[in-house]
């Protein structure tokens, strides 16, 4: 697992790399806004099934976050998907906050 920056997390999500991007918050939150394509995953006793599902390939580049550094979400999902054996894991740590405060697309 790597941490990653707002610009590289851009530069994932508008390569051609088929990456997946995870936010990890509850659905309330994920509903309210969400970044760019994202999925939602909560990081709950459901989240090995969910991930297994929604990306089958473990060589998939894989990016999660949650709502700001303060939180401890992204990092735990980070670990577990390294656990899961999935090889491209980033975790945007600054999270959907500081997505939104630079001015980035969003989606609700």
């Amino acid at each position: 697992m790597k941490t990653i920056s707002r610009e590289q997390v851009k530069e994932k999500i508008n390569s051609n790399d088929n990456v997946v991007v995870i936010e990890t918050l509850d659905p309330k939150y994920y509903n309210k806004f969400h970044l760019p394509d994202a999925i939602n995953i909560p990081l709950d006793d459901r989240f090995d099934e969910q991930v297994k599902q929604k990306v089958p390939d473990r060589k998939t580049p894989v990016i999660v976050y949650c709502m700001d550094k303060e939180c401890d979400a992204s990092p735990k999902a980070a670990k577990r998907l390294d656990e899961l054996g999935y090889e491209h894991v980033f975790d945007y740590e600054e999270g959907k906050v500081d997505w939104k405060e630079a001015g980035e697309k969003i989606e609700s």
